[in-house]
C-alpha cells in the first residue's frame, strides 16, 4: 500500500523521510531511521569537513541502507560536501536554499538524487527548473524557519504546480499513520518529520533539553519569532527566546557576531569566507545585510541546547506537533506504528469507497 514514487526514487521501504535537523540528525539517529525503513539524511551543515566525512563513514557502517546528506549552499564547505557525497555513493541531498546550477549538474551527473525543501509553490516550481528529482514541502507547523500557510493549504497547490514532474513529500505537522494517510490522498509521495524523530530514542540531544519537548504540552509556548535573524521561526519560548525578543536590533547583532566567530572557529572557515556567504544569502534570499549576518546566530545558539544540553541558554527549534507527543519512541517502533495505522486507515477508506 505504502509504495510510492518516493519510495522507489530513494530506495527506502517506505515514504517516511527523517529531516536533517542540524545538531541532531547524527548518524545514529540516521542509521535508526532507515534501518527501520525510512530515509534519513544527514546534518551537514553545522560540522567542519572532516568531520562531515566521518559521519558518513559512520552512517555506512551502521546500515546498508540507502541515506541522505544535508546541506547549504552558502555554507564555505558546499564544494567539499558536493565531492564527498558523490565520493562515498551518497543517495540523495537535501538543502533549503538551491545550490547554484553548477553543483546541482554535478550531483545529478552522479546519479545523486536532489531534494531541496520548499515553502511556497513558486519555490517549487524554481527548484524543479533547476533539476530538483523530488521536492519537500514544509507548511507553517513546521519547526525551524517557516511560512504561514499552513500544511493543509500549501501541500495541494504544491502536488498542483509541480506534482505531475516530481515527487512531492509533505512536511510541517506529521507524527504518526493518519498524517500519513492524510498526505497521500493530498496526492503527496510521503511524509518528512523532523521534530518527531528528535523525540525518539536514537536522538542524540540531552535529556535535559528533551525533557523540555516533553513538558510543552501548551501550544501557546510553541511560537513563531524573528528574535533569531529577522526571519519568522518557530521556537519552543524558553528564556532565552524572551531574552532576545526583548533585545534592541543592536544587542541582537553583537550576539550574532558573537557567534559568527564562534561558528567560524568551529567549522574552521575564515571570516572572509563567512562575510561572501552572508552578502551571497541576502543577494539571492532577498535578506537585510543585518539578516544575514544575524543568520550565523543561528546554529551556535541552538548547539547550546541540543549538543551542551543546556536547554535555557540555547534555542528549541519546534514543530508545533511536539506539543502533542508525550513519549519518546525508538525509530523502529516509531515507523512500525505509523505503517501500521496507515494502512489500517487505508483499508478502511477502501472498505467504504465500495
Amino acid at each position: 500500500m505504502l509504495e510510492t514514487r518516493l519510495t522507489e526514487l530513494l530506495g527506502c521501504k517506505y515514504p517516511i523521510v527523517q529531516t536533517a535537523m542540524g545538531w541532531v540528525a547524527e548518524p545514529r539517529l540516521v542509521a535508526g531511521s532507515c534501518n527501520a525503513g525510512g530515509f534519513g539524511f544527514l546534518a551537514g551543515a553545522t560540522i567542519p569537513p572532516e568531520e562531515m566525512e566521518r559521519d558518513i563513514l559512520r552512517v555506512k557502517e551502521l546500515t546498508d541502507k540507502p541515506f541522505g546528506v544535508n546541506f547549504h549552499m552558502y555554507q564555505p564547505n558546499a564544494a567539499d560536501i558536493v565531492d564527498m557525497v558523490i565520493r562515498h555513493g551518497v543517495r540523495a541531498v537535501s538543502y533549503s536554499r538551491s545550490p547554484g546550477p553548477e553543483f546541482i549538474k554535478k550531483l545529478k551527473d552522479a546519479g545523486v538524487i536532489c531534494m531541496p525543501t520548499v515553502g511556497l509553490p513558486k519555490h517549487a516550481i524554481k527548484a524543479v527548473e533547476l533539476g530538483a528529482d523530488a521536492v519537500t514541502v514544509q507548511g507553517g507547523e513546521g519547526g525551524g524557519h517557516t511560512g504561514s500557510v499552513p500544511t493543509t493549504l500549501l501541500i495541494p497547490q504544491v502536488i498542483d504546480a509541480v506534482g505531475q514532474q516530481v515527487p512531492v513529500v509533505a512536511a510541517g505537522g506529521f507524527k504518526d499513520g493518519r498524517g500519513l494517510t492524510a498526505a497521500l490522498a493530498w496526492g503527496a509521495d510521503g511524509i518528512a518529520m523532523g521534530t518527531r524523530f528528535l523525540m525518539t530514542e536514537e536522538s542524540p540531544v540531552p535529556r535535559e533539553t528533551l525533557q523540555r519537548y516533553i513538558d510543552c504540552k501548551n501550544p501557546g509556548t510553541i511560537i513563531v519569532s524573528k528574535a533569531m535573524d529577522g526571519l519568522p521561526q518557530r521556537m519552543i519560548m524558553n528564556e532565552l527566546l524572551t531574552e532576545l525578543e526583548k533585545a534592541s536590533t543592536l544587542r541582537k547583532l553583537i550576539i550574532a557576531m558573537r557567534n559568527g566567530l564562534a561558528f567560524r572557529q568551529h567549522t574552521g572557515a575564515t571570516f572572509f569566507s563567512l562575510l561572501k556567504s552572508a552578502i551571497a544569502m541576502g543577494k539571492d534570499d532577498d535578506m537585510t545585510a543585518a539578516q544575514a549576518i544575524m543568520s550565523a546566530n543561528a546554529p551556535m545558539i541552538i548547539q547550546k541546547a541540543m549538543v551542551d544540553g543546556q536547554p535555557s541558554q540555547g534555542v528549541l527549534p519546534s514543530g508545533q506537533v511536539a506539543g502533542v507527543i508525550d513519549e519518546l519512541m525508538t525509530c523502529e517502533a516509531l515507523i512500525t506504528s505509523i505503517v501500521a495505522e496507515a494502512e489500517q486507515s487505508l483499508s478502511r477508506l477502501a472498505q467504504r469507497a465500495i
